[in-house]
């Protein structure tokens, strides 16, 4: 393959992997379907065998478990993920759930920010338009 294809066509690769300035914002939120197209590899790859398909998390996540700590609660807007701005969500992904009583490891070595921000709208995805709004009251995007 000549240079200049083989250039085109990592360009394009490239091209695809990140939203692009001028990409519509999903309807009333903060993302863009290529980010929550993005998150869901990321959270398939790092989220998915604690939280589950479609972010349901573990079943009876609301009582501690044997070693007193909470299992994955569900990240789909069923819990109470939506209660948190989005700093608060990043730290979490960051640091971990570990200082709120859970056992979430921290993946701040392991995602960068622009992942950590594709994995929270993948998840927010889920949610209602009525969760959502309740979030952005609650000052969300903070």
């Amino acid at each position: 393959m000549n240079k200049f294809i083989w250039l085109m066509c990592l360009g394009l690769l490239l091209a695809g992997c990140k939203p692009s300035a001028d990409e519509p914002k999903v309807a009333g939120r903060w993302y863009t379907q290529s980010q929550v197209e993005d998150g869901k590899d990321v959270y398939e790859k790092n989220c998915f065998v604690c939280h589950r398909d479609n972010a349901q998390g573990t079943f009876g996540w609301r009582q501690p478990g044997p070693n007193g700590s909470y299992p994955p609660p569900p990240l789909n807007g069923t819990a109470h993920a939506w209660h948190h701005p989005m700093s608060i969500l990043k730290k979490v992904i960051t640091e971990g759930g570990i200082p709120l009583g859970g056992t979430m490891p921290g993946f701040g070595n392991k995602l960068d920010e622009e992942e950590k921000l594709a994995v929270i709208s993948y998840f927010q995805s889920f949610w209602s338009d009525e969760i959502y709004q309740e979030w952005l009251k609650r000052g969300g995007t903070n």
